[in-house]
C-alpha cells in the first residue's frame, strides 16, 4: 500500500459531506438552462455558489496555477477544457463540468457531461454509455478486489459499444490532497494491479470518445482534444472503499438507483 493514504470512517465521513455539497453545485446546473451561456459564465455561477451559498473552496481554482472553479470540455475536448467569454454553449453540444470542492480540509471531485438543447442520437448515446461505463467501474470496487477490475469492467462496457478509452489521463486517489496515490486507469486486466482495501477513496472517471481513443497534446497546458476530432464525454464520481463494498461520496439525488449499499 506504499503511498496509498487510507481513511478512516470519520474522515470517509468528512468527505462525504464535501460531496454532498459538490453534488448540490451539479443540481443547480441541473436547473439552470445553460444554452448560449459562456463556459466562463458557467465557471461564475459556480464559483459564488460554492463560496456564496455553501460556504466552501472551489478546490481546483489555485491548483498547479489553474484560475477556474471548473474544468468545461465541450464537444471534441477530452478534458481540462478552460473556460471563456467566447466558448459559447448551443444547441447540439455536449459539455463535460468536472469540479471539485473542498470543505473542512477535504476535498471532492465529480464531473458530468451535459447535452445542451436537442443533441444527436450519435451524441446522446456517447453520453449515455459513458455514464454507464462509469457506474460498471464503481460496480467493481470491493475489498479484494483489484484497480485492474474496475480498468477492465469500463473497458469492457466502452468496446461493447464501439468508443475508444482514453488511456493518458486516469482517475487518483483524493483525500485533503486533490491527487494522491493510486493511479486508477479506465482500462486494464481483471485480477491485475493493486487489491482494493478499505478506507482507499479514490476518483474513477472514464473519457470515452466515438472515435479514435487517440488525444492531442494539450493546448497551452490544459485543453486536450480528440486526435480525430470525434466527440469526448466524461462522467466522475468519488468513491470509498467500505468493509462490505464501496460508498459513493459525490453521489447526485437523481442516481439513487444506481447502486445499492
Amino acid at each position: 500500500m506504499t503511498g496509498i493514504i487510507l481513511k478512516t470512517p470519520d474522515q470517509i465521513d468528512a468527505m462525504a459531506e464535501a460531496g454532498r455539497l459538490l453534488a448540490d453545485v451539479f443540481a443547480l446546473l441541473d436547473r439552470t438552462d445553460l444554452t448560449g451561456h459562456s463556459t466562463l459564465w458557467v465557471n461564475d455561477l459556480v464559483d459564488d455558489y460554492i463560496t456564496t451559498t455553501l460556504h466552501a473552496r472551489p478546490a481546483s481554482k489555485g491548483q498547479y496555477g489553474f484560475a477556474y472553479a471548473l474544468n468545461a470540455s465541450r464537444n471534441a475536448v477530452v478534458c481540462h477544457g478552460v473556460p471563456a467569454a467566447d466558448d459559447i454553449l448551443q444547441p447540439g453540444d455536449i459539455v463535460n463540468l468536472d469540479i471539485t470542492l473542498e470543505k473542512g480540509g477535504w476535498i471532492a471531485d465529480s464531473s458530468k457531461t451535459y447535452c445542451i438543447g436537442t443533441v444527436s442520437p450519435a451524441a446522446a448515446r456517447l453520453v449515455k454509455v459513458t455514464q454507464d461505463a462509469l457506474w460498471q467501474g464503481i460496480r467493481a470496487v470491493r475489498p479484494g478486489a483489484t484497480l485492474g477490475d474496475i480498468g477492465h469492467a469500463i473497458q469492457r462496457h466502452a468496446h461493447l459499444h464501439g468508443y475508444g478509452v482514453v488511456r493518458e489521463y486516469c482517475g487518483h486517489g483524493i483525500g485533503q490532497q486533490m491527487h494522491e496515490a493510486p493511479h486508477v486507469l479506465h482500462y486494464g486486466r481483471a485480477g491485475a494491479g493493486q487489491r482494493l482495501q478499505e478506507g482507499m477513496v479514490f476518483t474513477i472517471e472514464p473519457m470515452l470518445n466515438q472515435g479514435s481513443a487517440r488525444v492531442l497534446p494539450p493546448e497551452n497546458g490544459w485543453a486536450v482534444r480528440t486526435r480525430d476530432g470525434s466527440l469526448s464525454a466524461q462522467f466522475e464520481h468519488t468513491v470509498a472503499v467500505t468493509a462490505t463494498g464501496v460508498r459513493v461520496l459525490t453521489l447526485r439525488p437523481d442516481e439513487a438507483g444506481r447502486i445499492c449499499f
